[in-house]
């Protein structure tokens, strides 16, 4: 124990004192006390304790003296090498103990070895250092007192405070001599002095209304100190004056429709009292009628505005009473005059009479669209009136009569290009500044059906493969009608026409409603091209419109005919067709292949190629013209028979093909042929005879087939030569017009004929030729009885072909007039031109004559009559009639019967929005139809009356009537209130006077206001008054003063009459209350008030209630509560309510502080009047100090291997508090390893109590509880918190006892295999792990060859690729080691398992594969179903699954003869073997095995199906004479001879075809009256192709006589390219482009043939 006491003094020098002093044994107390002054300077002796305590130096040196005190502050210092003490702080007395006397403060002096405590208090003396303060000494003490204050009235004043005490405290004061106030003292029972300053004279406001004294505090010190605070007194007025107006009479003039807030006039009135007495407050009193929402005023400046609508028309001038009055009641009147000035502020107002919409396109420009009548409610020029329309839109205005206006259509109207207008009629009147009003008429044009149906396209062209579906939907035709409704409703329909013989409607149909064409059937392509039609488009009108357009569907063709071989002719007979001899060079044309396709385009492009062939190097085939001929030189080592596969395809999507063979024979003779074939079943004799006699035949067909192209070719350029003789004649020639044809017939690819036969004259090759397009959108008709020109017939019907019509005739003898001069294209549109502007001119003339009457004929009729009749009449009725009450006999005063009434439409025409008359023109009297009150139709203007219009029609009669409305008396006079307030003080003088509201009659005349009373009473008279209208108005004028305590209220009645019959009367009532004069000082109902007081009351808290009463009434009775004199103390203590004399508190209220407080309230009425009391309170104590904890020492961290008992932390425990409530428990809350030991007073060791453990506990929040020992118990806590220092006693420990995983072999090198990870429960260095590789071998190499460890992560990473097949585990230790002192370590077992990959692929053993021998295994005829032919043995180095093989037979020459077994490889015979089995066998077996990805390796094993090895060779030799491909000679020949026969007949039938068909055109012709034109046969192009077909676009064109002034244009035929073949040309074919004009070239048969 004692080496531990040393180690730890050692370490800890700065707290070995005190636990040498805790575990001393003996202590000696002793304790002495000093007395010094206050403000003593830093380092003053206070006394010499060694000597006082009887210590020597040398005992105060070893004992380590020094001073130990609790405060933050140590005033005083030991010196223990003089033994004395000294002052360390400065010290100031009223800082320390405030006024508590007397003042000291204590300590301890601690000594050591052996241990003594001494205690030691020093006393502080007062000095006069402070001098006595007023507590705003800055601020001073302010008073309002009435005038009208009585003598001996008592204002308590602030005390002052002096922070010394005894003889220097405060003693005296003093108060600044004056006449009206003198100074009176008081004492409290504690000594302590306070003061009131009492009223010794009256005060006078007029002549004094301000004092400015001095209050002055003296204390008794030496020197003597004082303090001053200045008293201000206001002095307050009592109200006696009555506020004047500077003026009588004001005058202004106000604009009518000034704005609101507008400010007018300002008038000012002066009141010669002071403060609220002074301050005047201005209000109108009464203003007649309206002038009440009219006018406001500023009650504050007298400012007057306008609030209201001012209308010059309604009133002219306006007056108006204005009263002043202030506070106390007393008030002022003036009169104000307002005169309007009148401006234009009346717009003109628009009624519409009548208005006609919806207007027909049709009206003819005049008529009558709307009547408007105009108002404008000024006068003069401001009632002027100018009504125009917007001059950008057809109508205009006319005025008919005074106030009324036309408007008129200007012009024609168009509802396709403007449906509707928007009118704007603008009114302006001749006022300065000019106003205008505004209104909009929205006009409406309805539809006349005057526009057709117009197709968006002039014609439509469509596209539809052929083959389509039926009801397929084609396309949609669109047409657009301007009109509307049902004008514009289209329907579509089918014009009536033929295709090929049949209606249209078997091919389309049409959806009248959407105009989508749909297709009825299928179509083909072969059969019919196109389809050409007319579309009719009409609309629902009456009578209907309709327009043609003509649509063209092309048929598009598709690839459904697969190609068709011509040559050579495929039969089953013959084997060999052709024979090619061995001498044959590069080049030779062995044979052609000739085809055809019945498809067109594209899908007819046939092209040729070589599929199979015994010797792909010795043949090839032509891809366009499909010629086999030889690529090399043929040799002797070539096989005799050669067999070729070509297949033929087409061009189409998708394409379709044909495949033929053909059999070629390599030699030289038949002989050799036939040595080879040794399968012909005839002999070689009769071969060679018919092969003579197929030769010739094909010989002599071939002579005639190009005998008969010569003389066609012949002929042909005979007609060519024919034909330029023909372009130089003179003969008049009239044309003809053969009907346009297209020829479909054709085999193999079809041509595309597009026909245009032209008749011309001889000379017409100067003219110009124009085509349109292929399809048409006119059809000519020729009759065969017809001798003049050929008509059109139009597909739509004309409008006009109604027989009798006169326009038809017209139109009809101008069509014959004009035609010679246009011809029949240029006459179909002009004449259609026309028909139609014809047309709309003629529905025009119609509507025009048969429309004018259909909108506003009334109207219409009223405007255009010459006379118009007016007249006027007068009634005069009384208002509130009834409804239906009689006004007049109108028809009796106008001099109208009743049938002129009726016959007119008499009606009434008023502007206003309520008409009040209804006129029975049944009976011819006029009656009332609403209610008439002429105060809400004029107001108080007389007389009253309204107007309106009578308008009779047919003719136009006018009259104006005028009833005047007379006034009864239906209302009594009214004020604006029901009462009337007056506040009046009771020192008002006689003779003033109170403006009065004036009341309101709405009656006017002798039904209006007469007079005034008012009720009888002692004080007020009533005086009446007349403005300048001749208006009452009245005053109330005091006659005798008022008294509050006498009346404090007056009721009284003013009641207004007027002189009606029975008369009537309106009552106001008037309450006054006189105010009072302060004249009462408030009284305390104590002199002295006692409470107690808890100390640490919470804020807010109730002490007591103070209460002082005024006699006075109103504001002069209300008291409020004030503290007259605190001191600092109290003053931030206690708080007062002003109103209620409540005593709250507002601050810590502390017995050990004051143990008593007594306070001066003060209660002051608003009129400076003041009385005063006194308030004791006493504190009662409480236990409110809780035990204070501070820290003498304290050890944190301490480390874990501490032993029990370390001691951890000195603490002092204290309790302000003293008995029960002083007296302190110390404890440690909660459970923790520690305790508490008390050696000492006051103090407390902290130890601990067991052994502690950081990877336990890191650390301990150490609670230490102190509590005292009163009622109830106080306590307080400090929180230890302590840290526990780490020391290595824990190794690493791996998370895992051996770790195992998983690799793939073939690795990357440094891959990531595994992580390792081991905790180590220590802290910083000591818990910082490092890993580390044991050393070991694996397979005879370190095991660092193989893995590495990264010792920071713990990471295991693969050194070098593993290879399973070598290793297929790894197994090694790695060590974990921590960084402490010393290092702690632990191990772990790795086990890395590698796992095998499909690496390696099967290796086949057997067979062995090589180059050298072709036959590997034989196979006897006589093997029998599941004969062994023989077994392929494979391996596979890798492991498992991988290394499990399959075999399959991939290839094989018969698949139906062998199989290999799936696991063991071994090739057997699936079925017996037969003599028809080939020889020689190739079977290709694959072997896999079962990894992912799978690997496999082939093998081929041949196999020969024989019974000896001679019959083997015999059969694996080279197949140059295979009798598959020797081709049989006859065959070809016959196929050949077929061929030509076949085109040498169809040439011959085609030419007589067309020698019949022009042998009958020309019969046709002969029967005609029109010469007969050779005819020009088309033009042919001959594509120089063997292949596919030619495409042939002809055009055969007849002209007139005088067709060289037009222009010939070819359109396309269906195609952008024509294919032209000069005479001359034997090789490629030219493109000629179609936008080239081929009549460019005068001399080119292309011409001639076209001519």
């Amino acid at each position: 124990m004692s080496l531990r006491w040393r180690f730890f003094c050692g370490l800890r020098p700065s707290i070995g004192l005190l636990i040498l002093l805790l575990h001393v044994v003996n202590m000696a107390g002793g304790q002495i006390r000093y007395s010094i002054p206050e403000e003593m300077k830093k380092g003053s002796v206070i006394g010499n304790v060694a000597q006082d305590l009887g210590l020597d130096l040398k005992r105060l040196r070893s004992g380590r003296a020094r001073i130990v005190t609790g405060e933050n502050v140590q005033h005083t210092e030991l010196k223990a090498e003089k033994g004395i003490m000294v002052v360390n702080e400065r010290i100031d007395r009223e800082q320390l103990c405030g006024d508590v006397t007397p003042c000291s403060f204590s300590f301890e002096v601690i000594l050591e070895n052996p241990m003594e405590l001494h205690r030691i208090t020093v006393e502080v003396l007062d000095i006069n250092d402070h001098a006595p303060v007023f507590p705003n000494k800055d601020k001073p003490i302010n008073f309002e007192i009435s005038e009208s204050a009585a003598i001996g009235v008592q204002f308590p004043l602030q005390s002052a405070e002096d922070f010394d005490v005894g003889q220097n405290a405060l003693q005296d004061y003093i108060l600044s001599p004056n006449d009206n106030f003198i100074l009176k003292q008081h004492a409290n029972p504690d000594g302590s002095k306070y003061i009131e300053m009492v009223l010794q004279k009256p005060l006078d406001r007029e002549k004094n209304p301000h004092f400015s004294l001095k209050l002055m505090a003296v204390d008794g010190g030496t020197p003597q100190r004082s303090g001053t605070v200045n008293i201000d007194i206001t002095v307050l007025d009592v109200n006696d004056n009555v506020p004047v107006f500077n003026q009588s009479v004001y005058k202004a003039s106000v604009v009518e429709n000034t704005k609101k807030g507008t400010s007018i006039i300002t008038v000012t009135a002066k009141d010669a009292d002071s403060d609220s007495n002074g301050i005047v407050e201005y209000s109108l009193s009464k203003m007649k009628g309206s002038a009440a929402h009219l006018f406001s005023i500023n009650k504050n400046t007298g400012t007057i505005y306008v609030s209201g609508e001012i209308d010059f028309e309604k009133d002219k001038k306006y007056e108006v009473r204005v009263e002043a009055k202030d506070r106390g009641g007393l008030t002022g009147t003036s009169k104000i005059v307002f005169d309007v000035l009148d401006v234009n502020d009346n717009v003109p107002i628009i009624n519409i009479m009548s208005f006609s919409t919806p207007l027909a396109e049709d009206a003819p420009p005049g008529t009558t669209i709307a009547i408007l009548n105009i108002k404008d409610a000024d006068s003069e020029d401001n009632g002027k009136i100018k009504c125009t329309a917007d001059v950008k839109l057809p109508f205009k205005i006319e005025s008919s009569l005074t106030n009324y206006y036309n408007l008129l259509s200007d012009g024609w109207f168009d509802r396709e290009t403007i449906s509707e207008y928007n009118i704007t009629i603008t009114a302006t009147d001749f006022g300065y500044p000019p106003l205008s009003s505004s209104t909009k008429l929205h006009l409406k044009i309805s539809d006349v059906n005057d526009n057709a149906p117009l197709f968006d396209k002039k014609y439509y062209t469509a596209y539809i493969t052929e083959n389509n579906s039926p009801g397929v939907s084609i396309f949609a035709v669109s047409a657009r009608d301007s009109d509307w409704n049902q004008n514009a409703r289209i329907s579509y329909l089918l014009e009536d026409t033929h295709i090929s013989g049949g209606p249209v409607s078997t091919y389309v149909t049409l959806n009248s409603d959407t105009g989508v064409l749909s297709a009825v059937r299928s179509f083909d392509y072969e059969q019919i091209k196109q389809l050409v039609f007319a579309v009719k488009a009409q609309d629902g009108g009456s009578p209907p419109l309709s327009s043609n357009v003509t649509v063209k569907i092309m048929i598009q063709d598709q690839n459904d005919n697969p190609p068709q071989v011509l040559y050579p002719v495929q039969t089953g007979g013959s084997l060999v067709a052709e024979m090619v001899p061995r001498s044959a060079d590069v080049g030779y044309l062995v044979t052609k292949v000739v085809a055809v396709d019945v498809d067109s385009g594209q899908n007819a492009w046939l092209s040729y190629k070589l599929q199979k062939a015994t010797d792909r190097a010795l043949f090839e085939v032509g891809l366009q013209n499909g010629e086999i001929r030889t690529v090399r030189q043929v040799t002797d080592k070539d096989a005799v028979k050669q067999r070729l596969t070509v297949i033929v395809e087409d061009n189409g999507q998708p394409s379709r093909s044909a495949t033929v063979i053909v059999n070629v024979a390599v030699a030289d003779s038949f002989p050799e042929v036939l040595s080879e074939f040794t399968d012909f079943t005839h002999d070689k004799e009769y071969n060679d005879n018919l092969t003579f006699y197929l030769v010739l035949a094909l010989a002599v067909v071939s002579f005639l087939f190009i005998t008969c192209l010569v003389v066609i070719i012949s002929v042909k350029i005979y007609r060519w030569r024919q034909s330029r003789i023909l372009y130089h004649s003179n003969l008049p020639v009239i044309p003809y017009y053969p009907p346009r044809y297209s020829d479909t017939l054709g085999t193999g690819t079809l041509q595309h004929v597009y026909n245009y036969e032209v008749c011309r004259t001889t000379d017409s090759r100067k003219s110009d030729c124009k085509f349109g397009r292929a399809g048409s959108q006119n059809v000519l008709i020729m009759e065969p009885s017809s001798t003049g020109t050929m008509q059109r017939i139009q597909s739509d019907k004309n409008i006009l072909d109604e027989p009798d019509s006169p326009v038809e005739v017209s139109l009809t003898f101008f069509k014959f007039a004009v035609l010679d001069s246009f011809g029949s294209s240029s006459w179909d549109q002009s004449f259609s031109a026309m028909a139609i502007c014809g047309i709309q001119a003629l529905q025009w003339c119609v509507k025009w004559r048969f429309g004018c009457k259909q909108h506003g004929q009334l109207l219409f009729l009223l405007f255009y009559l010459f006379h118009v009749v007016t007249g006027h009449i007068q009634y005069s009725i009384p208002e509130e009639m009834k409804k239906g009450s009689l006004i007049g006999n109108l028809a009796q005063d106008l001099g109208l019967d009743l049938k002129r009434l009726r016959s007119g439409r008499a009606r009434i025409v008023t502007g206003e929005s309520v008409q009040y008359t209804e006129l029975k023109t049944d009976k011819g009297i006029l009656v009332v139809k609403e209610r008439i009150d002429r105060e809400e139709l004029c107001g108080d203007t007389t007389p009253c009356s309204f107007s309106f219009e009578i308008i009779l029609e047919n003719p136009v009669e006018l009259h104006q009537i005028t009833v005047e409305v007379t006034d009864i008396n239906d209302h009594s006079p009214t004020f604006n209130r029901n009462n009337i307030q007056f506040e009046i003080s009771e020192s008002a003088s006689s003779g003033a006077r109170f403006l009065l509201p004036r009341a309101e009659d709405l009656d006017v005349g002798v039904n209006g206001l007469k007079d005034y009373f008012l009720t009888d009473n002692e004080n007020f008279i009533l005086k009446q008054n007349a403005n300048v209208e001749g208006k009452k108005y009245a005053e109330m004028v005091l006659q005798k003063s008022l008294d509050r305590e006498t009346n404090p209220y007056l009721s009284l009645k003013l009641i207004a009459v007027d002189s009606g019959t029975p008369q009537r009367s309106g009552t106001v009532n008037i309450d006054i209350k006189v105010l009072d004069i302060n004249d009462n000082a408030p009284v305390f109902n104590q002199s002295v008030y006692k409470a107690t007081v808890m100390e640490n009351s919470p804020r807010d808290t109730y002490v007591t209630t103070v209460n002082a009463t005024d006699a006075d009434y109103g504001s002069n009775s209300i008291v409020t509560y004030y503290f007259s004199d605190l001191n600092s103390g109290a003053r931030d203590v206690f708080v007062i309510d002003e109103k209620t004399g409540v005593i709250l508190t507002t601050g810590f209220i502390d017995y050990e502080k004051d143990k008593r407080y007594e306070l001066m309230v003060e209660a002051k009425d608003q009129g400076g009047l003041t009385d005063s009391s006194k308030v004791i309170i006493d504190v009662i104590d409480i236990n409110d100090n809780a035990p204070f904890i501070s820290v003498t020492s304290f050890t944190s961290p301490v480390s874990e291997d501490a032993p029990p008992g370390t001691t951890i932390g000195i603490i002092n425990v204290k309790d302000l508090d003293s008995g029960d409530n002083g007296q302190v428990n110390c404890k440690i809350e909660h459970y923790a390893p520690f305790k508490i030991k008390s050696n000492l007073r006051n103090y407390y060791t902290l130890v601990t109590d067991t052994v502690l453990d950081r990877e336990t506990v890191w650390e301990y929040n150490i609670t230490v509880v102190a509590t005292d020992a009163g009622t109830p118990p106080l306590s307080s806590r400090r929180i230890f918190s302590l840290k526990i220092s780490d020391v290595n006693d824990n190794p690493p420990v791996f998370s895992q006892k051996v770790y195992n995983t998983l690799t793939a072999e073939n690795n990357s090198p440094g891959v990531s295999i595994l992580t390792l990870q081991a905790k180590d429960p220590d802290e910083n260095q000591n818990a910082r792990v490092s890993y580390i590789l044991e050393d070991s071998d694996i397979g005879g190499s370190p095991v660092s060859e193989f893995v590495s460890v990264n010792a920071e992560s713990g990471v295991i990473h693969a050194v070098r690729s593993f290879d399973y097949e070598q290793i297929k585990q790894l197994v090694f230790t790695v060590k974990a080691q921590d960084g402490g002192s010393p290092p702690l370590s632990s191990n772990v077992t790795v086990k890395v398992m590698i796992q095998d990959q499909n690496d390696n692929p099967p290796q086949v053993l057997y067979p062995v594969q090589t180059g050298g021998s072709v036959v590997a295994e034989m196979v006897p005829r006589s093997a029998d179903v599941g004969y062994l032919v023989t077994k392929v043995v494979a391996v596979d180095v890798d492991s498992g699954q991988n290394a499990w093989l399959s075999y399959k037979l991939q290839k094989a020459t018969d698949r139906a003869l062998f199989e290999v077994g799936l696991q063991n490889g071994e090739i057997r015979t699936i079925r017996q073997v037969t003599d028809k089995d080939a020889v020689k066998q190739r079977l290709t077996v694959i072997v896999e095995d079962n990894g992912q990805p799978s690997r496999s390796a082939t093998v081929i094993v041949n196999v020969a199906v024989a019974d000896s090895f001679p019959e083997v060779l015999s059969e694996f030799t080279d197949f140059t004479h295979d009798k598959e491909y020797n081709d049989n000679l006859t065959f070809y020949l016959l196929l050949a001879l077929a061929v030509v026969s076949f085109l040498f007949i169809t040439c011959l039938v085609v030419i007589i075809s067309v020698k019949i068909y022009r042998w009958r055109q020309s019969r046709i012709l002969y029967h005609s009256n029109l010469p007969v034109i050779p005819y020009y046969p088309p033009r042919y192009s001959d594509t120089l192709g063997t292949g596919t077909l030619q495409h042939v676009y002809n055009y055969e064109v007849c002209r007139t006589t005088d067709s060289r002034k037009s222009d010939c244009k070819f359109g396309r035929a269906g195609s952008q390219n024509v294919l032209i073949m000069e005479p001359s040309s034997t090789g490629t074919m030219q493109r000629i482009q179609s936008d080239k004009n081929i009549l460019d070239e005068p001399d080119s048969p292309v011409e001639v043939s076209l001519s």
